[in-house]
Order: C-alpha cells, then structure tokens, then sequence
C-alpha cells in the first residue's frame, strides 16, 4: 500500500524515461513510481492536486543559511543612500540595551548607492561607546569603527574602517562567536524561506571558516536542528579550506591536510551530509575585489584581489584534492578562475580523479579561452543568475562592454559541456529560483537592460540547472533531482508550468506546496 498518491498534476519528471505523467505514488518517503505502475494501487491518502504543474524539489547548490537567517534579524541601513541614513540606523542600534562587551552588527550595507564608503571616524560618532561592525551585502567586506580598529592586528589593511576579504576575516575574529542556539535559529528561519520557494535541498557554503564562518563549532547548530526535528530541508555543508590542519597521516595516505578524524566529502546522511571542501581564490563585484586579468571600468588599474598569496590558494587547492575532498572553489573574477584551472589541472597530474567533480563556485567572469579548460577538468559551474536580475546594469558597467556578455554565462557552459549548475548564494540577493530560471531564459535585469542574450538557455536547461545538475553537483544524483522509482520524494508543486508561460512570468508562479519526504513541507502533513 502507498502512503500517498498524488494525482491530478502535470508531472514533468526531469527523467527522460518518462518525461511527463499525471500520477506519482509514494512509500515511507521515496517515490515507488508514476503513472500506470502507481495509479491502480492502494493508498493511506490521495491528493488531487486540481492540474498544477510538479517539479522535483529545486536544488539551491550554494547557499549562506546561518547568514541569511543573522541578517533577518539584524538592523539593516538597506536601502539608505546617503550617509546620515546610515548613521541614524547605526545610531538606534548602538542605544539599543545588550550585554557588556557586546558588538552592533548593522546588515544591508552597499557602497554603490552612496558613491563611497562611510568612514571609521563617522561611526565613532555613533557608537556611544560600542563596538560597530557594518556588514557589506556581498560578504566580502565590512566597515567598524575605531574601537575596533585598535584591536586588529598590526599591518591589518584598512581604508579608514573599510576592510575588506582577509582584513573582514581579522575583525570578524575578534567577535565572539554566536551561539549554537542562536545559529540553530537562523538557520531555520533562512531554511523555512528556501521552502516558501520550493527549495528542499540546498549547499552550505562554506562552514567554520574565517570570512563567512559563524563558530569554530558551526556544524554542530545544524546537528542540533536535525536532532530535534527542525531541519524543515535537506543540507550539505560545505567545510572551508582554512578549517583545514597539517595531519600527521600514514604517508600512503598521501595528503598532507584534512579535518580532524579525516573527516571529508561524502560523510553523513540523507538530510545533512558533508559536501565540498570550500576555498575561496578573490572577492566579489559589488565591494570590487573579485580578481580580474583587465581593470574594472572608471578605476585607477583596479583589477581586485586575491583572498591570500596565489601560491598558498593553489597549495591548499592542491592538498584538498590529495585529500579526497569534492573542491568548491570560489571564483568570481576570470584571473581567479585562471588560477582555480591551474591549481586543479596540477592536483589532477599529481592524483587523477576522474569522478572528483569539483565545482567553480559564481564562475562570474570567464573568457571565451576559459571554458574548453572547464570542460576539459569536468569542473561544473555554479553560477547565480539572480545577480545580473538585480544588479546587472552595475555590473555590466564596471566590466565594459567588451567583457559584459562574459559575466554568469549559461550557452556558453552548455555548448563546451560544462554542468551548469543553479544557485542563488543568498542571502546575498533574491534567492527565488523561479525568478532565477527567468533571468537565464531572458537574460534581462530588473530594469530591462539586456546582458550577453546570446547567452540565454532554454527553460528545460534552466530547470536541469536546479533539479538534475544540481543533485549532480552535490553527489546526489542516485536519490534527488528527478522524479523517479527510489528517488526522494522531493518536489514542488507549481501553480503554472513554466514552459507554458511567457518568460517574462516564470518568476511570478505561485509555489503552491514543497514536499519534503513525501510530506508537505510547508503545512506540516
């Protein structure tokens, strides 16, 4: 007997057997099959689900819950665009009562808007005696007032309070570390927003780290959810490469780095596992340190900047590789990416691993030379279309049009076969899918400039993006991403299907319920 058969509906199963059906039969939260192998079997329950369309759950391959859970709850000066905006937020927030010691972390902060950044001496006015830490959107720098500067190591860059990448990782050490209460929080809150969008499973990026990590001991707030019942969705976490230490291992082993008890990609369960090894390479566009070959627009010979030395990136890419791990390496920027092939190409003469699936996280610049070098290593790119729907027009400026049609490419990974991999990195910006799968069809910014439209996809290549790509890209493949007989019983219901609609309206579609292991995710049943 089934536990539940769902009827009624559009299935577009993703799976080329079967491609379309109208019946989906589930037991004890796998899929036992659709259609004419399910319709005429006993179920504990049958739900009519009145002709909308049924996805396999979306697959968010690159995610930040913790962080986007924090930055739900925090002051934002988002969207202030003058200066003494920002400090009347930073103001309230520094009067609020808080335990001795206590930093004000300020969300939503973009230089963009106010054409500079705020400085340490004007957050001074403002502190009343705090310590003031104002997050920048990408992730990839932050301003803090004086009290703060005084406590950073000597030699720390900073540009008047402006730190940015391994200046950021300095100040944010100096915090103490939140809570496993209080990361378990956020995470499910952030989780509980990736339903509302029909994701049931999504990557942690990155976990314990120095620029993004939360705690030293951040994977155990996601252990504790799990316990207790309340991871609402399925979560890989990504360890990062600086949680990485010299091991004294048997020489045969022949890796140099790893996690304690050698710990690596692959170990856990169906609902939380450990994925990727994380490295970061550069920085990002919005604070203008991703790392490019040609200067960015308008600047001075600006070309952005490493995380650290290339050699000590590329080491650590190298061990990670030795050590068994999947690499999710962070390359936003095309001279990034230059050095993420070289350190792969050599990891792979020194240890081939065919089956490695390593991954280039954003791949947000890449030359027309690059891409035969992904296909060639079968590096997959998990890309964020949402960037160029929100801040396209920006970017597409400050690389000029020679390089614009370049930037977060899909024809372009498709035709060299590349895996072309969705993601959002919330909570960076929107994190709908939908509204994601538009942009790559369209590839239209939310004013309606057009960027690289000869790089758009077709709704079928968008939709493998975050269902069957995705569960590729996570080692997930056997279980998730299609609608098939022993496959998690995973899936969205829509309330149109997208290839029914203009494209201009795929971002609109209603998302009518998020199954979870063959329950509603949503409403609980």
């Amino acid at each position: 007997m089934l536990c539940t058969r769902l009827t009624n509906a559009r299935f577009l199963t993703m799976d080329p057997r079967h491609p379309v059906a109208h019946d989906l039969g589930i037991w004890r939260g796998r899929i036992v099959g659709v259609d004419e192998a399910v319709t005429s079997l006993p179920a504990r329950r049958v739900v009519d689900l009145g002709g909308a369309t049924v996805l396999p759950g979306f697959i968010d391959s690159h995610v930040h819950l913790a962080w986007a859970g924090l930055k739900a709850g925090a002051p934002s000066v988002a969207p202030c665009e003058r200066i003494e905006d920002i400090l009347a937020v930073v103001d309230a927030a520094a009067r609020r009562p808080a335990p001795a010691g206590a930093w004000v972390e300020v969300a939503g902060y973009d230089q963009r808007a106010l054409g500079r950044h705020p400085t340490a001496a004007e957050l001074d006015r403002v502190s009343h005696g705090r310590k003031i830490f104002l997050m920048h959107d990408s992730g990839h720098a932050c301003v803090v007032n004086t009290a703060v500067l005084e406590l950073l190591p000597d030699g720390t860059p900073h540009e008047d309070g402006f730190l940015a990448e391994s200046a950021m990782t300095a100040a944010r050490r100096l915090r103490l570390p939140y809570s496993q209460e209080e990361l378990a929080d956020a995470i499910e809150k952030a989780a509980r927003a990736c339903l509302d969008e029909g994701v049931t499973a999504c990557a942690e990026a990155g976990i314990g780290g120095g620029l993004l990590g939360h705690s030293p001991v951040e994977l155990g707030a996601y252990q504790l959810l799990r316990d207790r019942g309340r991871l609402p969705l399925r979560v890989q976490l990504m360890a990062s490469g600086d949680t990485l230490r010299p091991r004294a291992a048997h020489p045969d082993d022949g890796f140099p780095r790893s996690l304690d008890l050698g710990l690596r990609t692959g170990f856990g369960d169906d609902w939380l596992s450990l994925g990727a090894l994380k490295i970061y390479t550069d920085g990002g566009m919005m604070a203008r340190t991703a790392a490019l070959t040609s200067p960015y627009e308008g600047t001075a010979g600006d070309t952005g900047r490493f995380q650290d030395e290339p050699e000590r990136i590329a080491a650590l890419i190298v061990d990670g590789h030795l050590a068994g791990w999947q690499l999710a390496v962070h390359a936003i920027g095309d001279r990034a990416a230059d050095l993420a092939l070289d350190a792969l190409e050599r990891a792979q003469r020194l240890r081939p691993r065919p089956d490695a699936r390593h991954r280039v996280e954003h791949a947000g610049l890449i030359r027309p030379d690059q891409l035969p070098r992904f296909a060639a290593l079968g590096v997959s790119a998990v890309v964020q279309p949402n960037f160029l729907r929100s801040f396209g027009d920006d970017y597409a400026t400050v690389m000029g049009e020679g390089r614009a049609d370049w930037m977060y490419r899909g024809r372009g990974f498709l035709d060299h076969g590349v895996e072309l991999v969705g993601s959002s990195d919330r909570p960076v910006t929107d994190g709908s899918p939908l509204r994601a799968i538009q942009f790559m069809v369209e590839r239209l910014s939310l004013s309606g400039r057009s960027i690289g439209p000869d790089e758009a996809v077709t709704v079928d290549e968008a939709l493998r993006a975050y269902t069957v790509a995705g569960a590729r890209a996570c080692r997930w493949e056997d279980a998730a991403g299609a609608l098939a007989a022993g496959k998690r019983a995973d899936l969205v219901v829509l309330g149109d299907d997208p290839h029914r609609v203009a494209p201009s309206r795929i971002g609109d579609i209603q998302v009518l319920a998020t199954y979870v292991d063959g329950r509603d995710a949503r409403a609980g049943t």
